[in-house]
């Protein structure tokens, strides 16, 4: 029974990564890869899985399993592990062990390059420990003549191509976070906040992160978060788990963590798998535009997964106007990772990088997009190779951490990392051992042995080192009987096309059409000097991401708390594209008269939208959608109040939102994590699924709550108490005010009677938490009551959107 049990929670753990619902769909789904094995081979017993890299066949399976076979039964043999994940004496090679950690460590921390090299040769050296892909190819040096080390780029040029991986705070510590992060922008370099935000005091310090990560979480995604980028990154999955989100135990989630992500102190917090406001090419396209209108100054950058067809999606993102494509290797990630991951999801970054460098070429869209990779770089060897594949930037993770002090412990995710690299307990982060002149020193010594290769090779800079992959060919050297069986022909295969092998064009993002243009030179008195403004504009479906911009100076201008209560106001009039309302700041109200298409308050910042059936309309407003999918995804602050029913996931990973909405679509309140939200009508399927903060509230007088609940984290009240009742009737009052919802009226005209059908939506975790904390309990923060309108001194200006 325990067997069949762990085969059902592998299948589910395979399928639910992989986005597959039945086992129909995943029967046939031609989801893996072989690598390794040999063409004829998988023809015959995987046909129509994809093999690239040719290698063993079946007599060699045969061979391995009677190995193993007879090591199993063989009663003088000692079973003990082997080390398939932590390292062992007498196990399985590792390339961390305790040698090249403790080797590099000292290097770093003396300063000592001869030091260093010897770490790399451990690492490079791969003729009996085969580890990499790489460790198969070596450098053609009969192409080109070498030039003396003293005619190559110096190294502080070199180093700006580094940066560090995103790794975010709580997973790993503050200390080796801002370590991380001091390190490379003194090198002038850049680091990666990872998902989880980045406190704003951090901001414009040399403890900031210069790239900031946007993925499915939203964690700390605001105006502010967004304006102090440089580049921006959408993380659509990790190379060392690809296809699964994360999840940060309640152990790892202090004060300054909740606070930095919007949450709550002492639960848990789930990143989705998917990112849901992407499930196409142009949802994609969309999300990059968003951003770019929350930060026209930054560059994008779009994380992919290598794996077979990176270079088909590769194109795609050039398409979709990415600065950057990322390609991210199956190696890497922390011990957080689990073991199915660690093993078996992803593809070597040598794979990936070469087939997307050769489809980029191909189409003539690689002048377009820069190429840059990590999973498992470690030395100046890597790089080069990376570099010739076509990649024009490279990422350390581990090998940063390593440095900092990280033994390798493999107790990421227990919060017990016994050298402060991995935890949030200060007992254990006091014994933080790293220094920014350790990660200094690293990328200096990885930068300087790639010095040395690039004058073997004959090149003066990195450019014009990208993409000649000419001059990489596979070993001939290698003894090992399976390794000498594999075919790296795919790699080492020259790109065709005519196009440029770096990036030499700069993207159109069309942000110069935004309509916030106008609204940020009516509203310059208010970011000027905080004067009230009051605006009327006309809005059609091609004004998308309207207010994301017009947030970002108000961000740039006053930082984190924005402006004032309505400081700004917007009446606009018609049907809002995509996105209208994306990242609003505080200080901005946003009226709409007409409907919204989807994500509308995505990432909203602290600002208010009021979305408002037209009095002409021809149809009841409680009735009928007005905005559409996936509205107030990873919103963090601020208010909405929709008087109409919104499309499916509806408050997906909200986490600090209050609002009102008169009907919901499939997967309402997902995921969510703080704020208020009343439903005042119908609600979809699967209501409230992986929801771990704030409440909601539902009108259910028909009973009918239960069946489209998902209780597996969150249960049903029947019975409100003096919060919730405070909570709920100041919320309809608000939206009765703001939007003349007749459902609001009359819902409050028969409060004593109509409250008794609502049900409150209550998180399990949460629950616990605030019973112990009553401070953190969402209800007790009502929404401030709303105010009639008045003549209130301020400025009107009329936008027209006329050509």
């Amino acid at each position: 029974m325990a067997y069949v049990t762990a085969l059902e929670d592998g299948l589910l753990k395979t399928m639910s990564k992989m986005g597959i619902s039945t086992v129909e769909s995943y029967q046939g789904a031609q989801i893996f890869e072989a690598v390794g094995l040999s063409s004829d081979f998988v023809a015959e017993y995987f046909e129509g899985t994809t093999c690239r890299t040719e290698g063993i066949g079946i007599e060699d399976v045969e061979e391995d399993l009677r190995k193993r076979y007879a090591v199993a039964f063989d009663d003088e043999v000692d079973m003990e592990r082997q080390g398939e994940y932590e390292f062992r004496s007498d196990g399985i090679h590792h390339q961390w062990n305790p040698s090249t950690t403790g080797t590099l460590q000292q290097a770093v921390r003396t300063g000592d390059y001869e030091t260093y090299k010897e770490f790399a040769a451990e690492i490079n050296e791969q003729t009996e420990t085969l580890q990499t892909l790489r460790g198969l190819l070596e450098f053609d040096t009969d192409e080109r003549d070498a030039i003396p080390i003293a005619q190559v780029e110096p190294i502080e040029d070199i180093v700006t191509r580094f940066e560090s991986a995103a790794m975010s705070l709580g997973s790993i510590s503050p200390e080796a976070h801002e370590n991380m992060a001091i390190g490379m922008n003194r090198l002038g370099s850049n680091s990666n906040t990872g998902e989880g935000g980045e406190p704003p005091e951090r901001f414009n310090t040399e403890k900031e992160s210069k790239t900031k990560q946007v993925a499915s979480g939203r964690f700390g995604v605001t105006s502010d978060y967004l304006a102090a980028a440089e580049e921006l990154q959408i993380k659509m999955a990790q190379g060392s788990k690809p296809g699964e989100g994360g999840h940060l135990p309640g152990k790892k989630v202090n004060d300054m963590i909740a606070h930095v992500r919007y949450a709550t102190p002492g639960v848990g917090l789930i990143s989705p798998p998917p990112l849901h406001d992407i499930y196409s090419i142009e949802d994609l396209k969309q999300l990059i535009h968003d951003l770019k209108a929350a930060n026209p100054e930054a560059d994008i950058n779009v994380k992919l997964v290598a794996e077979d067809g990176i270079g088909t999606i590769a194109a795609g993102v050039s398409k979709a106007n990415a600065d950057v494509v990322h390609i991210s290797g199956h190696s890497g990630g922390t011990g957080a990772s689990p073991k199915t991951s660690i093993k078996n999801a992803g593809l070597p970054w040598e794979l990936g990088v070469a087939e997307a460098n050769r489809m980029l070429r191909a189409t003539g869209l690689r002048s377009r997009i820069k190429i840059t990779t990590d999973g498992g770089m470690k030395t100046g060897r890597d790089v080069a190779v990376a570099a010739l594949l076509g990649a024009e930037g490279y990422t350390f993770g581990t090998a940063g951490l390593v440095t900092s002090g990280c033994v390798m412990a493999r107790q990421c995710h227990e919060n017990t990392c016994p050298v402060g690299v991995a935890t949030q307990k200060e007992k254990l982060r006091e014994r933080f051992p790293g220094q920014p002149e350790h990660v200094i020193n690293y990328m200096t010594f990885v930068a300087q042995e790639l010095r040395e290769i690039m004058a073997e090779l004959g090149f003066e800079t990195v450019e014009e080192m990208v993409g000649r992959t000419e001059l990489l060919e596979q070993r001939s050297d290698v003894e090992h009987p399976k390794a000498k069986k594999l075919d790296l022909s795919v790699i080492t295969e020259p790109p065709v096309g005519g196009d440029d092998r770096t990036k030499t064009v700069e993207q159109n993002h069309d942000v110069d059409e935004q309509l916030d243009w106008d609204l940020i030179d009516a509203a310059e008195p208010a970011i000027e000097n905080g004067e009230p403004v009051a605006i009327d504009a006309d809005i059609n479906n091609v004004d998308r991401a309207v207010g994301a911009t017009l947030s970002n100076r108000i961000s740039r201008a006053h930082g984190k708390e924005g402006l004032p209560e309505d400081t700004v106001h917007v009446d606009f009039d018609g049907t809002a594209g995509q996105s209208f309302g994306a990242f609003v700041q505080s200080g901005v109200t946003m009226e709409l008269t007409g409907t919204g298409n989807d994500y509308v308050g995505k990432g909203l910042s602290g600002g208010k939208l009021i979305v408002h059936t037209p009095e002409d309309a021809g149809y009841v407003a409680s009735e009928n959608i007005l905005v559409g999918n996936v509205a107030l995804y990873g919103a963090t602050q601020g208010e909405m109040y929709v008087n109409g029913q919104a499309g499916e996931r509806f408050a997906v990973r909200n986490s600090g939102v209050k609002g009102v909405v008169e009907g919901v679509g499939d997967h309402g309140c997902e995921y969510m994590t703080g704020g208020a939200i009343a439903v005042i009508g119908d609600t979809g399927k699967n209501f409230a699924a992986g929801m771990s903060g704030g409440v909601a509230y539902v009108y259910d007088p028909d009973d009918t709550l239960e069946e489209n609940a998902n209780t597996g984290m969150a249960s049903l009240y029947d019975t409100l108490d003096t919060n919730d009742r405070q909570m709920l009737r100041r919320l309809l009052e608000n939206h009765a005010a703001y939007t003349d919802s007749e459902r609001a009226t009359e819902l409050l005209d028969d409060w004593e009677s109509t409250v008794e059908d609502f049900v409150r939506v209550l998180p399990d975790a949460y629950a616990e938490i605030i019973e112990e904390r009553p401070e953190d309990d969402v209800r007790t923060e009502l929404p401030a009551p709303a105010t009639p309108s008045v003549d209130d001194g301020s400025t009107d200006f009329q936008v027209s959107t006329d050509d």
